[in-house]
């Protein structure tokens, strides 16, 4: 249900909580949220609010509460970490920035090198084994946020 307003097309997260928002039996709001293991954290990923209910605060309420549900200890074996989050949507970066309960860790506002990136693959593979990789070629501006709680 989803899938077709999320903006980009991958594989679903290994080892991922799936958590839906729903209002009066409408679905609202769809957020994933995976392992970090090795920051000791959790990682949300996959924010879809449904294009009637964006910018009437949902989604927001809606990550917010997840992030505290895990914060809390509710998630997967219990561990209460905190959890990170991407986004290169304008408005929703702007909400976190703000927000007392998150804090900007990052922010990449242009695409970095693609061929730095395959250098280094390339030279940590097996001999000839890789060739025609490397990531970062992308223009998206991505920013980060870490959830600090209530």
């Amino acid at each position: 249900m989803f899938k077709e307003h999320y903006y980009l097309d991958l594989p679903h997260p290994p080892a991922a909580e799936y958590f839906i928002g729903v209002v009066d039996g409408e679905l609202v709001a769809h957020v994933a949220v995976c392992p970090l293991f090795t920051a000791k954290a959790y990682r949300a990923t996959r924010l879809v609010v449904m294009p009637e209910w964006q910018g009437a605060g949902v989604g927001t309420a809606f990550l917010n509460e997840v992030m505290q549900y895990h914060l809390e200890g509710n998630g997967r074996c219990g561990h209460k970490y905190h959890t990170f989050f991407h986004t290169s949507h304008p408005q929703l970066a702007g909400y976190l920035r703000n927000a007392e309960v998150w804090k900007q860790t990052g922010a990449m506002l242009y695409g970095s090198n693609k061929t730095r990136s395959n250098a280094s693959i390339v030279k940590t593979g097996k001999k000839g084994s890789i060739t025609g990789c490397g990531y970062g070629g992308h223009f998206r501006a991505v920013q980060s946020f870490k959830y600090l709680g209530k």
